[in-house]
């Protein structure tokens, strides 16, 4: 007689029969009855479908899928060694039996989808990842490498996702992608769908008004899954560093997963038709995870933005719980001594990096493996047959309840936090930010109940068709909405017409002494006639910015970039950062109207002193090489003119003296080398800065701008630095010019609206047309200076 016997297994998540010869299913549970061996009601075996391999064959219940026939089981034996942990009732009790009244009514009832298995640990884990996610963005001490946790939920997707389709190509020998993405559609759609509706019409009433349609645009890339990408985009913008997060910004996570689920389980499809040899089904995720690691470690270096929000870099830690599934069998032969080791460390690699990093760690790169690795041990470990103390720790109720909220909590916790401190007209601070995100809790219980289970576990489940249409429903809802919305943004109040600040310069016999009389007698509003409107304001885009010609932070060497009269001897060129690039709009005019060659060089954050700084944490380097190379490059053009500036702001490297004394001779040091070959230097000061980001606070405050208004004499960023900065430039024979009596008035505040032109387009540069209304006054200035003839 064929022997059978149930057992639990831990990674499938499910009660199997093991028989010694290759049985159908039915067989294996009539002989398993026969012999009296004990049944987990709550998991039987799969009736359907044969045993897998004879001798050490398991007929696996795909509980999530087809429900139970407890009728089958009924008068058979609880045994609780077997299954300690499973019965809801007292052990070595026999199972109530059924009269026939109520057989015939649980047959006539209609078949419901059973809740999927959940194995305790992972749950717990998902709980230990959100928590940790939430933390760091609330700014709790302690835990400012919180965002790991996406490491760790990246990790159980690729375990989870690719156990259940190696579960379905074992058991029916194809894979099924309308199923497939039927169930992630059930799974992600509505609750995500719910989060951006309800986060849409929270800008609409409380988030910043010049940036409603940029808001939207995410809204539609969060519902098309390319959030994460437009992000990338973004953050090697120049221009857009410091702004505010979008309240859209977390769906970059899930943006990654729903990339790298389009293209992994048409991968393991046709892997699973070639071969047969399971390591040589998982050789082209091992591959793709390399390939993907090595990616990210060079990105890290020379694209963050792109490091940490690109699927490339991303897809190995997908592929690393992949891999895990792939493996799991096999890893059963481990000593237990084994995983229980490697469970605490992988939960101690977890909590380490989230305590130890923070952002001035250059993540994710190498560093992500860490928190990758970890989440692999834990993961592994709680796939043993018996628990290990990581396993019990982390199956406590509590985190269990985390768990079942965690994705809830992650879609709702962001735009509360971003949108919340807005709707309730207090300043962001860790106490309501905290406060914030349990509220966030609520809300992710709340819907879980209302929302995520009902649809989750109803009978969507058993019809892929019907779910893939919900879907796709749920997705153009959102994208919808979205156009729409961004058609009718919200409208910014206004007070009356003021003068054309540029034609009344141009026409200003004494521009600069017509631009302070404007300073002075500044509104107290925006004007009706702003130009331009306040949303494009941050949009425009000077040439050296559309033509790259402003390089970014890894560049060594700037193009070629020239403008104004091309075919010009009279070569004159803007050297700097961008507070250089800021005054390209007036230099480009000048050249036009003069008929010089202009040649720009500028890059990001580089500052003119021969001093090095700091940037993304670490020693500038790459800035002192540009430095180097752009002088060698002016000294080559032999020009008749150099426009100098720089910001104010940057903090020297370790070991680089910091003192007024250092930084004005490592500007002297440069403008020597330039007042050697050129025919005149012109050292543009520092602009003043604004009270934070100006355009977003007048978007707020239109008709009260002096709260936007700095007072002139808070208005220079580093008055220190400022001085070296004209001292150095002095004992070198360079021309200073500074700006500040262009921007601010000689007493009380400065006015971030001049005219009809807003001064600014950020914390710290110059709007684009304020530069361009600026140049008879930058004109007037180099004739003063006998640069220019009168």
């Amino acid at each position: 007689m064929t022997s059978v016997t149930v057992v639990m297994d831990p990674v499938e998540g499910c009660a199997v029969c093991e028989a010694s010869a290759a049985l159908p299913a039915s067989s294996c549970a009539a002989s398993a009855a026969a012999s009296g061996t004990a049944w987990a009601a709550r998991f039987p075996c799969l009736l359907n479908m044969p045993c897998l391999r004879p001798n050490t064959t398991s007929c696996v219940a795909d509980h999530q899928e087809l429900p139970m026939n407890v009728g089958q089981f009924s008068g058979m034996t609880r045994d609780s060694t077997a299954f300690p942990s499973l019965w809801n009732g007292k052990p070595d009790q026999p199972a109530k039996k059924s009269s026939p009244l109520e057989r015939d009514v649980r047959a006539s009832r209609p078949a419901r989808s059973p809740k999927p298995f959940v194995r305790r640990d992972i749950q717990a884990l998902r709980g230990l990842a959100v928590t940790l996610v939430v933390l760091a963005h609330a700014g709790v001490p302690h835990v400012a490498g919180g965002y790991v946790g996406v490491d760790v939920f990246f990790v159980i997707s690729g375990f989870l996702i690719t156990k259940g389709l190696l579960r379905e190509t074992e058991r029916s020998g194809s894979l099924s992608l309308r199923r497939f993405y039927a169930r992630r559609a059930v799974r992600i759609l509505p609750l995500a769908t719910l989060v951006c509706l309800v986060t849409m019409a929270g800008c609409r009433l409380f988030a910043s008004k010049i940036r409603y349609a940029e808001f939207m645009h995410d809204a539609l890339a969060s519902a098309l899954y390319f959030m994460n990408v437009d992000l990338a985009t973004s953050g090697t913008d120049y221009l857009r560093e410091g702004t505010a997060p979008s309240p859209f910004q977390h769906f970059w996570s899930l943006s990654v997963e729903e990339q790298f689920y389009l293209l992994w389980p048409l991968l393991l499809l046709v892997s699973w038709r070639v071969t047969r040899r399971p390591w040589l089904r998982a050789l082209p995720l091992s591959l793709l995870c390399l390939l993907s690691y090595c990616l990210g470690v060079r990105a890290a270096e020379t694209s963050p933005s792109w490091a940490y929000f690109g699927p490339h870099t991303r897809l190995w830690e997908l592929g690393a719980g992949g891999l895990l599934a792939f493996s799991d069998r096999a890893l059963r032969r481990v000593p237990r001594v084994v995983f229980a080791a490697g469970a605490w460390f992988g939960l101690s690699a977890i909590v380490a990096s989230a305590v130890l990093y923070d952002d001035d760690t250059p993540f994710p790169g190498p560093y992500a493996l860490l928190p990758v690795l970890g989440a692999a041990l834990v993961i592994a470990d709680g796939g043993r047959a018996k628990p290990s103390a990581v396993s019990r720790l982390l199956s406590l109720s509590p985190a269990m309840w985390v768990g079942d909220v965690s994705y809830g909590w992650y879609l709702w916790h962001w735009p509360v936090l971003m949108i919340g401190p807005a709707a309730l007209r207090r300043p962001a601070d860790p106490q309501l930010s905290v406060a914030l995100c349990l509220a966030a809790l609520l809300l992710a219980w709340v819907t879980l109940h209302l929302v995520e289970n009902p649809l989750r576990f109803g009978p969507l489940r058993r019809r892929p068709t019907h779910a893939v249409i919900l879907g796709l429903g749920l997705s153009s809802v959102v994208v919808s909405v979205s156009l729409v919305a961004a058609s009718f943004p919200p409208s910014i109040s206004t007070t009356v017409r003021a003068p054309m600040l540029d034609e009344v310069l141009t026409r200003a016999q004494d521009p600069q002494a017509r631009l302070a009389e404007l300073l002075g007698t500044s509104a107290p509003g925006l004007p009706r006639n702003l130009s331009p409107s306040l949303p494009d304001i941050k949009r425009q885009r000077s040439a050296v910015y559309r033509d790259n010609c402003h390089v970014d932070y890894t560049a060594t060497r700037s193009p070629i970039c020239v403008y104004g009269d091309r075919s010009s001897d009279k070569v004159v060129v803007l050297f700097g950062d961008s507070h250089a690039a800021q005054w390209f709009p007036a230099t480009e005019r000048l050249s036009r109207q003069y008929g010089w060659k202009l040649v720009s060089l500028t890059k990001a954050s580089c500052k003119t002193a021969d001093i090095t700084i700091v940037n993304h944490h670490r020693p500038y380097e790459r800035c002192d090489i540009w430095r180097k190379n752009s002088l060698e490059r002016i000294a080559s053009l032999d020009p008749i003119l150099v426009v100098v500036s720089s910001s104010e702001a940057g903090e020297p490297a370790e070991g680089v003296t910091d003192t007024p004394r250092s930084w004005a001779a490592g500007y002297e040091r440069v403008y020597r080398r330039l007042v050697a070959t050129a025919g005149h230097v012109a050292v543009l000061l520092d602009n003043p800065w604004p009270k934070g980001d100006a355009v977003e606070c007048a978007s707020s405050y239109p008709l009260r701008l002096g709260v936007c208004e700095r007072d002139q004499s808070h208005a220079i960023k580093d008055p220190a630095r400022r001085e070296a900065n004209r001292q150095g430039a002095r004992r070198a024979g360079a021309a200073v010019i500074d700006p500040k009596p262009w921007l601010c008035p000689r007493s009380g505040r400065c006015p971030v609206v001049v005219g009809d032109t807003f001064v600014y387009r950020d914390e710290s540069h110059m709007a684009e047309s304020y530069a361009v209304a600026l140049t008879p006054v930058l004109r007037q200035e180099l004739q003063e200076l006998g640069i220019l003839a009168k």
